[in-house]
């Protein structure tokens, strides 16, 4: 066997599906969901100036940080970079909450922020690909492909799992390979669905044939493929090309069905903000991904894209500008996504994770319009739906954002218990690769963050 794998979660669960809202580039969290007052205060002193002078004692610092920045002494020299936007507590909870997220900050008490992230990865290819697959590697299966496997799919005529980028802009960093299968058999892969025109090119034949010579064509090639596989046994990339093949069949009407948003009220358009040029594109997809795990589809990936190709969280320079334009795009659709599911009761069923590959440093980075750089001991993420518990704060960085240092999660703690929540035990979704029971979650001891669990 190559694994435990019997398409029945290991446990109850909560949800039954995923929506990630990855957010590639590295958002900033102290302009996001963990302001940190200190930075005003000692905004333009140096790290010597400060507390943080006896961070560099902290082993993890010493094994992780140091190579990335360099001399230490050239570190002391930054100066310490103010915040650059006010916060505020907001709903029952009094969750804190930038002023850049004025939309999202209405669903404070559904969420459940985790503001004790780190990662090992300072790049940007190794740290999404950590995000995504638990290894800074290339080659590893992506988290929906390791769902996929587990559980396989609710709805045989659509994807189980689906990713959905900006056709209209440059492909985003790494492209296909963040939802990969990897070496988990290639029919786990998740397929690229187009959020304007038609989902799939060549999904409709160019010219309509009767239904009758329709259907032999399609059984005639069907045999044909099955007496192509069985002259050619081991070869799984023949069975999931296969496979792809009779579900682009099955989705010529299901998937332009669910992808056809004219379906939707004007009222729903306005809600997700496709009436306005800056908000179209991602509330296009934020739609599409509720219209998607609607009928079943079991991960929906949702990501960002920037005309110039670059990511769109990637803020070096000008945090002011930047941060605050990328929080524009998104902030009305992701509400709206959390407050539409919650108003058709799939918001208990439906697990949201928003976030990207790390978070960013206390300290100026570039003259005249400053930015930050990247910081990987320390970020945010935060969690929706089902099986969160919403309206709380988890963990915390210490006093200027610097690195975690309570209830500190790993990207393996963040992927165990999204597993959690969809009934899977980490420990026991494996797969058999070279000898080794591989696993989502990885070799070192990894733990599901009940404190933020229904």
């Amino acid at each position: 066997a190559q694994g435990e794998r019997s398409g029945i979660p290991h446990r109850v669960p909560k949800a039954k599906s995923v929506i990630w809202l990855f957010m590639a580039g590295g958002v900033s969290h102290m302009e996001g969901f963990d302001p940190k007052p200190e930075l005003n205060r000692y905004g333009g002193k140096t790290l010597a100036d400060t507390s943080l002078k006896d961070v560099y004692s902290d082993p993890f610092v010493q094994e992780n940080f140091r190579p990335f920045i360099g001399d230490n002494e050239r570190s002391f020299r930054k100066k310490i970079f103010p915040l650059q936007i006010g916060h505020r507590k907001r709903g029952d909870s009094g969750a804190e909450v930038s002023d850049w997220w004025p939309h999202l900050s209405t669903c404070v008490d559904d969420i459940s922020v985790v503001r004790s992230m780190w990662t090992t990865s300072f790049n940007h290819e190794t740290g999404v690909m950590m995000m995504h697959s638990g290894r800074p590697i290339k080659a590893s299966p992506s988290l929906g492909a390791w769902v996929t496997y587990g559980l396989g799919s609710e709805n045989r005529n659509l994807p189980a799992y689906v990713a959905l980028d900006d056709p209209l802009h440059k492909p985003i960093l790494l492209g296909k390979q963040n939802w990969q299968s990897g070496f988990l058999p290639p029919i786990f892969q998740g397929t690229r669905l187009r959020s304007i025109g038609s989902p799939l090119v060549n999904l409709q034949p160019r010219q309509p044939l009767p239904p009758a010579i329709l259907d032999f064509t399609r059984g005639l090639a069907n045999r044909m493929a099955q007496e192509h596989q069985l002259r050619r046994p081991g070869r799984p990339e023949l069975a999931a090309r296969i496979a792809s093949y009779e579900l682009a069949a099955r989705m010529q009407l299901t998937a332009t069905d669910a992808m056809d948003l004219s379906q939707e009220t004007a009222a729903s358009h306005r809600q997700y903000g496709l009436d306005q040029k800056v908000t179209e594109s991602y509330g296009r997809r934020c739609l599409l991904a509720r219209r998607l795990v609607e009928r079943g589809v079991r991960i929906v990936q949702i990501y960002m894209n920037t005309a110039n190709g670059d990511n769109p969280w990637d803020h070096h320079g000008d945090v002011q500008g930047n941060l605050s334009r990328s929080c524009l795009q998104t902030d009305q659709p992701v509400a709206a996504l959390i407050k539409d599911l919650k108003q058709r009761s799939l918001l208990d069923s439906t697990l949201l994770v928003w976030g990207g590959e790390f978070g960013r440093l206390p300290l100026a980075q570039k003259a005249g319009k400053p930015g930050r750089d990247h910081g990987a001991n320390g970020f945010s993420v935060w969690m929706a739906g089902g099986g969160i518990k919403g309206g709380t704060v988890h963990g915390a960085t210490d006093e200027f954002g610097y690195h975690a240092v309570e209830n500190r999660g790993s990207v393996h703690d963040l992927h165990a218990t999204l597993l959690h929540c969809l009934g899977l035990d980490h420990r026991r979704l494996v797969f058999n690769h070279h000898g080794l029971n591989e696993r989502l979650s990885g070799v070192e001891p990894a733990r599901v963050v009940r404190e933020i669990l229904i």
